[in-house]
């Protein structure tokens, strides 16, 4: 299940050169093209350095690809911004996604707490971000004990049997499920509402069923999420602004 992403399609044209940049909103944009047989459609990811990754799918020009890049100046525009903000050091008072809601830190010399939370602070100024490093250390122990056994709960309620479970820090997806019933989780699923969660894991458990995103798999998905939609909308708009 992918993250931090712009999909979108459209029509296919004559294969044409790509240029080693475009520009967008007057800003040029160094673009690494990759092609990839499963897409359905070009993807535009923005990379750490500043570049644009344009996949594009198997039979789809280069060119319509680019045009299509040149169209997305407000989601690069709101990628970039949501990256600055991510490189400022956290402190007294930073907001924070912590299941479901938005909550503010509490940093003292001593402590860092947020909702129900309250861990030792490191010592350290904060050009060093150690405040962040302890909030995520902690978050992602709780994602390491709690999803695993929230995946195995609702595995048992659709009778499926999964092979083993895993949160780790994945940097484009939410979930995976593989062929050998091997599910990961990305820890920063505790940070979102618990509903938004289980759509999550339920999405990699239909995958057991369906190993793709066919209109089979979506009414697998449906008949045991049926608010799936709310779940896809809730990630659209905040899972940019998540750890």
């Amino acid at each position: 299940m992918a993250r931090k992403v712009f999909q979108g399609v459209l029509p296919f044209t004559t294969t044409g050169q790509a240029p080693e940049a475009v520009t967008v909103a007057g800003r040029a944009y160094k673009v690494v093209i990759a092609r990839h047989r499963r897409a359905r459609r070009y993807v535009l990811r923005l990379n750490d350095d500043d570049s644009l990754r344009l996949t594009v799918p198997r039979g789809a020009s280069i060119a319509g690809g680019l045009r299509f890049a040149m169209t997305q100046a407000d989601w690069i525009g709101r990628e970039r911004q949501q990256r600055q903000a991510s490189l400022q050091p956290w402190r007294h008072g930073t907001v924070i996604w912590f299941r479901g809601e938005q909550v503010p830190l509490t940093v003292t010399r001593q402590t860092i707490a947020w909702a129900s939370e309250s861990i030792a602070r490191p010592p350290g100024g904060p050009e060093r971000d150690g405040v962040r490093r302890a909030v995520e250390t902690h978050v992602m122990a709780l994602a390491a004990r709690e999803l695993p056994s929230r995946c195995l709960e609702l595995a048992r309620q659709c009778r499926l049997t999964v092979a083993r479970v895993s949160a780790r820090n994945q940097r484009s997806r939410w979930g995976a499920c593989s062929t050998r019933r091997v599910i990961t989780l990305n820890w920063r699923l505790i940070q979102m509402p618990p509903s938004v969660t289980d759509y999550v894991i339920f999405h990699e458990l239909m995958h057991m069923k369906q190993p793709n995103h066919s209109r089979r798999f979506w009414r697998e998905v449906d008949a045991v999420c049926s608010w799936w939609r709310e779940a896809e909308r809730w990630l659209r708009k905040h899972g940019r602004e998540l750890l």
